[in-house]
């Protein structure tokens, strides 16, 4: 692994992001603090668009919009018609999902149990209405998906491998690229839901295997809430038709019918806000410009030193599992729920999440878990910060 960004590093990135120095926030993994730099790409955008209007605006910004495009193949290692530019992770892999071919009934769907609750809400209301199935690959002593197990459950009927690689609840990582190549060998669609791994480690389309993968701007990306990233491998993108399509994703030729477009952003939409996307685009420049080697070791550095610490404090339990482990670190307190928890941190000027079972049902309900609160840090978060937290986790320990 990569060196961690020096402490002088860090302290110059914080100095360019105004939320550092109004709250001690972790809270990454459901969004992050932006840039300086990315809210003035947002702004300079708005006032083009008040100087010059919305339309005239968008022909002047283009090479800028479009270049979070060409950012965003290159985070992935992928090509830049396979990037499809979303509102948000939830919008782009259901945007996929719902392309797939019409589902038959005995079809069946696995799904890894840490599966994020928007996925299975989407997948159990096609599924049961087709009569299709939907089932939970078992897990490994370490909480992760079992790729054997995957292997073992595979049968004609099966239509689509669905993996959240770092799910919401906790710091565990699954093997996504284990699963993928369980996925290739017997020729099975493959969705990645990576909204917590994209800006926060390399992500390697090529390795993993995936068909789709999508990502999430406002999370460790540090981009604007309402943008995500939406890979479409070129090879399988024909077996995609779009639930919706309009004058962007499949124009009027000259007889008048619909073009559907040949690149992934046949699932996107004509309208979007392209202020949110010139602030996408300056995130992914940053994150790439940093690099993710490095971001990685910096947010493993933080969550490793904090999991350690919270183990100390008597009457909290860190609830995270895996072999490899994310910046989202999980605990409880003994007999205070999540949300007090949370609520009482805030008061204090501190910033955590809480998750309940709605957001990872079937891995919450497998551990007997009902909420659970959840630390997540950045390469931003430092040493004061992690003091703070902890000093008020032992004072509400007491």
């Amino acid at each position: 692994m990569s060196s961690p960004l020096t402490p002088r590093a860090v302290q110059a990135l914080r100095a360019l992001t105004p939320g550092t120095q109004s709250t001690v926030h972790f809270n990454h993994a459901g969004a992050s603090l932006p840039s300086a730099a990315t809210l003035q790409a947002i702004h300079a955008h708005l006032a083009r668009e008040a100087a010059q209007g919305p339309m005239e605006a968008g022909v002047a910004s283009r090479e800028l919009t479009e270049s979070a495009r060409t950012l965003a193949a290159q985070l992935l290692n992928a090509q830049t018609d396979e990037i499809a530019l979303t509102g948000g992770n939830s919008q782009g892999w259901g945007a996929a999902f719902a392309a797939l071919p019409a589902w038959r009934p005995g079809d069946r769907i696995l799904v890894g149990r840490h599966e994020w609750g928007g996925n299975l809400a989407a997948m159990r209301f096609t599924a049961e209405r087709a009569g299709a199935t939907l089932e939970a690959i078992p897990s490994d002593d370490s909480g992760c998906v079992d790729a054997d197990a995957l292997e073992a459950m595979l049968d004609d009927r099966v239509r689509l491998i669905a993996l959240t690689w770092l799910p919401a609840n906790g710091g565990l990582i699954n093997p996504a690229a284990a699963i993928g190549r369980v996925a290739r060998k017997h020729g099975i669609p493959y969705f990645v839901d990576a909204a917590q791994a994209v800006g926060q480690l390399p992500v390697d389309v090529t390795q993993i295997g995936c068909d789709v993968l999508s990502g999430a701007g406002r999370k460790a990306l540090r981009g604007p809430r309402g943008t995500g990233l939406l890979y479409v491998r070129r090879d399988f993108l024909d077996q995609l038709t779009p639930a919706f399509v309009d004058s962007h994703s499949a124009p009027l030729g000259a007889d008048g019918q619909p073009m559907l477009r040949q690149d992934a952003a046949r699932l996107e939409s004509a309208e979007n806000s392209l202020a949110l996307r010139c602030g996408l685009a300056n995130a992914l420049r940053e994150a790439l410009d940093l690099g993710l080697d490095a971001i990685r070791a910096s947010i493993d550095a933080n969550a490793q030193a904090l999991r350690a610490e919270l183990a100390a404090i008597p009457g909290i339990t860190v609830l995270d599992q895996g072999r490899e482990r994310s910046g989202l670190v999980a605990f409880n307190l003994a007999d205070q729920d999540a949300v007090t928890v949370q609520r009482q941190l805030a008061a204090q000027g501190i910033v955590i999440g809480s998750n309940g079972v709605p957001y990872t049902p079937l891995d919450m309900e497998a551990r007997g878990l009902t909420r659970i609160a959840r630390a997540s840090v950045s390469y931003l978060t430092s040493e004061a910060e992690i003091d703070r937290l902890l000093q008020g986790l032992r004072g509400l320990a007491r």
